[in-house]
């Protein structure tokens, strides 16, 4: 093992790390909101939206990431849709897990006692005060600990941007295999990063996760 080569490259590592977060962080975002309009259409009272954002997430999740990056990458131009890599590392990633977030937070809310809500309507509450200020109180913490899993994930396929030539964690580490023939000593290194990022995501999520719970039972 290589170690002064290792300190040599952490640097370079470093700096593509940041690429993984900052992707990461903007994709589940994004994917936030998309998940809550999905959320919204998946219970509207018009069966046409329910149909079509089920079957948008049926598509999103009965297909790869790598495909649906490699689609919108190489494809996209024959459309009009011209991205660079980045924009459009955080903008499948949005999409793709906005599909998979959007299950988790309705999991959530649907775990809720249906008592809940309709105490809170014969008080007077309309459907969106209910969900503002009885069911999503009530439902955070699950959906919190559901989104913090899937934000791992999403770190974890971030890896796959590489394969579009964004210069992120995997991509720098191929490169400096390209030019050190030290594969162990750089793919240990970029290794131990995801896992520190990881490992940070899971200490915001549960940081998160006892702060929403603070006044609950769960």
């Amino acid at each position: 093992m290589d170690f002064n080569l290792m300190i040599e490259i952490t640097p370079l590592l470093v700096k593509a790390a940041w690429v993984t977060v900052d992707i990461s962080a903007r994709a589940l975002f994004f994917g936030f909101f998309i998940a809550s309009v999905l959320v919204f259409f998946r219970t509207s009272r018009i069966t046409p939206v329910r149909w079509l954002a089920r079957a948008y997430i049926s598509v999103v999740r009965g297909t790869p990431y790598f495909v649906q990056l490699l689609l919108v990458f190489y494809g996209g131009p024959a459309v009009g849709l011209r991205l660079d890599p980045f924009t459009c590392g955080v903008v499948v990633g949005a999409f793709n897990i906005g599909a998979y977030m959007s299950e988790a937070i309705r999991g959530a809310i649907e775990s809720v006692d249906s008592g809940q809500n309709e105490a809170s309507r014969s008080l007077g509450f309309g459907r969106l005060e209910t969900l503002q200020y009885i069911i999503l109180p009530q439902a955070a913490g699950l959906m919190i600990r559901s989104i913090g899993v899937l934000a791992i994930i999403l770190v974890k396929n971030s890896s796959l941007v590489s394969i579009i030539s964004v210069i992120e964690l995997t991509y720098q580490a191929q490169r400096l295999i390209g030019s050190t023939y030290k594969p162990l000593e750089v793919f240990t290194l970029s290794a131990l990063m995801y896992i520190v990022i990881i490992y940070a995501v899971m200490g915001i999520v549960e940081f998160l996760y006892r702060r929403a719970t603070r006044y609950t039972f769960l």
